[in-house]
């Protein structure tokens, strides 16, 4: 490698390269070239790990959803504590205040991506998806221990609350949204179902 310096964990550092290119410069920007700048790396070294550029990102994008299910059974513990717009409200900015809305908007960008997540995967936009599963599976928890209500529409809250937090979170040229505007929305949209006491 030109740096002499070897690299350790390859596939990690290359998809953090590819997260900070993502993140600084939009899914137009991400190429194999781009990726292994940032790393510090031999073009070579992707390719070595992977079949080819639309296999590294599918294998990018995988990784990046295999945290948001980590990310869901923390959330999914931690109901009965605390306040349900509250862990709502963090669960969204977590989520959004990350890559998560760089790498939709890459899998909205690269068609054949989009085909090699569609056979790796269920329907659906990735990480989307998964994030609506991460927060219905809170809801269903907060329902079963009666801080919202037995009649909540979980399947309808769920997907509001993950498109709203998305369209907050969306234009990558402002600072993100205040956590007050993120809880803001939460509350609104989960007026109707809460039933734990006003804190």
């Amino acid at each position: 490698m030109p740096t002499g310096v070897a690299l350790r964990d390859v596939r990690e550092q290359l998809f953090d390269a590819a997260e900070r290119v993502l993140l600084r410069d939009g899914p137009s920007a991400l190429t194999s070239r781009a990726v292994t700048t940032e790393a510090g790396c031999a073009k070579g070294v992707l390719h070595r790990h992977f079949a080819d550029f639309d296999a590294f990102l599918a294998e990018l994008v995988l990784d990046r959803i295999a945290r948001i299910d980590n990310q869901a059974a923390a959330l999914r513990d931690s109901a009965g504590t605390g306040t349900v717009a509250g862990h709502l409200t963090g669960a969204l900015t977590d989520l959004f205040g990350t890559v998560a809305v760089a790498i939709v908007g890459l899998v909205t960008f690269r068609d054949d991506l989009r085909a090699r997540l569609r056979k790796a995967g269920p329907t659906g936009v990735p990480v989307l998806r998964e994030a609506t599963a991460m927060i219905a599976s809170y809801l269903d928890a907060e329902r079963e221990l009666g801080r919202i209500a037995a009649d909540a529409d979980v399947g309808t809250l769920a997907p509001t609350l993950i498109g709203a937090g998305h369209l907050l979170f969306a234009d990558r040229e402002s600072a993100p949204p205040e956590a007050a505007a993120v809880g803001k929305v939460v509350t609104t949209v989960i007026a109707g179902v809460v039933r734990e006491p006003p804190r």
